[in-house]
């Protein structure tokens, strides 16, 4: 009975079409099996890789007709064999822990990827792969908000987890680069609930701030807003204490002010995105309820949880609000709610947030992620957006422009 053996071919060159097919032709005629396969195509250069097992008296039949094969093609090819030892070894790293290591910003250079790349290597974590999931930016006519993005594919066990994520916040803070490290399960690839703080994520101002401005008593209110933003004072203290200061407000001014709200860059692409591929989204915010519905409207938003302003016979403001304040506490009670009631793991769901209030849900989450937020929030948050739009959270769930792109056409 013939032996078999193993060999890793190597396939690079000018990307072409049916070349992939070629080479299958070739091995399919030998009953040759495939132990794995990969291919890459930068800058239309292909970089293949095949781990065949072939019967020892045809191994020498494959490797002429693949070399005839890839030279009619134009393409080059090598051959390395591995034994088995070295086959079972490899097998037997499968079972290690996966993880996703996202980075991004405006731009990506060699400086921001290689300190990752070093403090992968330090936390003695092996790269499966690398994928861009940014699209291509034209050199000659730079966009003017431009995304880059890199996704890595990792195996092994952080040395010291904690002490990782502390110095992906570091290099956040120092190269102007946004990193995400997630656990590559199921979960992360399934993700269902998506909830998003309202003021300072969704829009890029303070409906509260907004109002007081109209009524005089913006320093007052913008004052109190900042201290609980940073959480210096209790939430729900401080929002009582500013909706007393607009008492006797005309609510009039509140359809004015939802028409011109300042949405962040990116809201529009990731709302499209989120509805397309079947997310349920959610607003809960510690703003006003009129605001939310408002945006509900816009983006066919599943549900909104914010508070209600108490308005007199005469159509103003009475100072008071109605019902119980939508503090961070209650935040992550509602995630957990909406959760029960669409039938979706924690581990499936997503919170966004900027402020203090949103540590709670953030934490509660499969995926917590502060966007342009406060230093303490960040601080206290896995995962954090600095550097670009509302939209770079797609980049945390895998999403690839190519593929958004294509559904948008």
């Amino acid at each position: 009975m013939s032996k078999e053996e193993l060999m890793l071919v190597r396939i690079t060159g000018a990307d072409r079409p049916g070349l992939t097919a070629d080479i299958m032709d070739i091995l399919s005629q030998y009953g040759v099996h495939i132990q794995d396969i990969g291919q890459a195509v930068i800058h239309a250069t292909l970089s293949m890789g095949i781990l065949i097992r072939v019967d020892e008296d045809f191994s020498g039949k494959v490797m002429k007709e693949l070399l005839f094969k890839t030279s009619e093609l134009g393409v080059n090819i090598k051959f390395a064999p591995v034994t088995m030892e070295e086959y079972e070894a490899w097998v037997s790293r499968q079972g290690k822990n996966r993880y996703i290591l996202t980075i991004l910003g405006r731009s990506l250079d060699a400086r921001q990827i290689g300190a990752v790349t070093h403090l992968i290597v330090d936390q003695g974590l092996n790269i499966d792969a690398v994928r861009r999931l940014s699209g291509r930016q034209s050199i000659e006519r730079p966009a003017e908000k431009t995304r880059a993005c890199i996704q890595f594919s990792l195996r092994g066990t952080p040395k010291d987890r904690e002490q990782m994520q502390a110095q992906l916040l570091r290099l956040s803070g120092e190269m102007a680069v946004d990193c995400s490290f997630q656990r590559d399960n199921m979960y992360r690839r399934m993700r269902r609930l998506i909830c998003f703080d309202m003021d300072s994520t969704l829009i890029q101002a303070e409906v509260i701030d907004e109002l007081a401005r109209r009524h005089g008593v913006y320093d007052q209110v913008a004052a109190i807003t900042e201290q609980a933003m940073r959480g210096e004072i209790d939430f729900c203290e401080s929002f009582r204490r500013r909706c007393q200061l607009l008492k006797g407000l005309d609510v009039s001014v509140m359809q004015d002010i939802a028409e011109n709200l300042p949405f962040t860059e990116g809201v529009d692409r990731l709302m499209y995105v989120l509805k397309s591929y079947g997310y349920k989204i959610a607003i809960l915010s510690g703003g006003f309820t009129f605001f939310g519905q408002y945006i509900q409207k816009k983006y066919g938003i599943d549900y909104v949880y914010a508070n209600e302003l108490e308005v007199d016979e005469t159509g103003h403001l009475t100072g008071n609000y109605v019902g119980e304040v939508v503090d961070g506490k209650r935040k992550a009670e509602l995630l957990r709610l909406i959760a029960q009631v669409e039938r979706v793991d924690m581990e499936q769901t997503i919170a966004v947030g900027d402020g203090a209030n949103d540590l709670p849900m953030l934490a509660a989450a499969g995926l917590g992620i502060a966007f342009h937020a406060k230093p303490r929030v960040v601080a206290n948050a896995r995962q954090s957006i600095n550097t670009i739009g509302l939209d770079g959270v797609l980049y945390f769930l895998g999403f690839k422009d190519s593929y958004l792109d294509a559904k948008a056409q």
